[in-house]
Formats: C-alpha cells, structure tokens, sequence
C-alpha cells in the first residue's frame, strides 16, 4: 500500500500518470537528473585531460578525485538549473531552489572547501618535518586537494549550462 501512496506522489509532483506496466523501481525519463549526472561525469573525466595538460603526466584517479579543473560539483548543480530552467521556466519555485542551492554548493567549492584543502597541505607538511619518534610522524596524509579556484568553479558552472543546452536539443 505504501508503494502506491508514494508511486502517485512522484507522479503527481512530475505531472505524470502511474502506469500499470511500469514498475515501481523503473525511473522515469527525467532531464535534469540525467543532465546533473551528465555533466557530472564529463567533469570528471574531462580531470584526466587537465592533469595531464597542468602536471604532464597521466592520471586516471583523478575521476575519482574532488578537486581540480573542473568543477564536478559546479558542473552538476549548474546542469540541475538550467535544465529545471529550461523545462519549467525560470519564473518557476523549483528553478528558484535549484539557482540558490547551485549559488551554495559554488561557493562552498571555491570557500570552505578550498580553504580546508589548503590547511590540510600545511598539516601534511608540519607532520613531514616531525622527528621519526613522534607519534603523528607515521600518520596518512590528509587529503588536500577538495576545494576549487574560482575558475574552476566558474569552468565546472560553464560546463554544467553546456550540458544542459545540448541536452535539451536532443530531447
């Protein structure tokens, strides 16, 4: 009973009708997530290439990484909002929550997280200096590459609208 309940709200929200035969896990057909988890891939990928080009040398982690050129989280939040924009108009309540929460993941990216980024580099290198007896010489390396630079975080925006304009001609 539940699974009903929940399957016509979705489908309310999404101006559908519940289907007889689609199953209740079966995800419809939904342009902002698939652009968001487009965009979102193509910004990590597209790190290999950045690396390569910055540091010459080829590395496939990096589409694992946070971090780097460019912004994955910008280029998802970005995707999400042009997509709901162009989809429900930008007059619309949710194309207004989607532009504060891509303003608040972009700033978050380029503020709190690159300035943690940059004290875990300092850390690392206070904890190499440390004599081989201290406790915290043998200590993992903090990860400090989580952050972005405005121009990532910009690229990441740009990538994310991208996306979102092809995505729609192809619909």
């Amino acid at each position: 009973m539940n699974k009903v309940i929940i399957m016509a709200d979705v489908t309310a929200v999404a101006g559908t009708t519940p289907s007889s035969s689609t199953p209740a896990f079966f995800l419809p057909f939904n342009l902002p997530i698939l652009s968001a988890f487009m965009a979102f891939a193509l910004a990590q990928f597209l790190k290999i290439f950045t690396t390569w080009y910055k540091e010459r040398k080829w590395d496939s982690k990096r589409m694992l990484d946070s971090g780097g050129m460019p912004s994955s989280h910008s280029a998802t939040v970005s995707a999400l909002a042009a997509t709901i924009g162009i989809q429900e108009g930008t007059g619309s309540p949710v194309f207004a929550i989607a532009v504060v929460l891509a303003c608040i993941v972009m700033y978050d990216a380029s503020g709190v997280r690159l300035h943690a980024g940059r004290q875990a580099e300092l850390l690392n290198q206070i904890v190499c200096e440390l004599p081989p007896e201290h406790p915290l010489s043998n200590a993992r390396p903090l990860r400090d590459s989580l952050g972005h630079t405005p121009f990532q975080v910009v690229a990441g925006g740009l990538l994310g609208y991208i996306v979102a304009f092809l995505m729609r001609n192809s619909n």
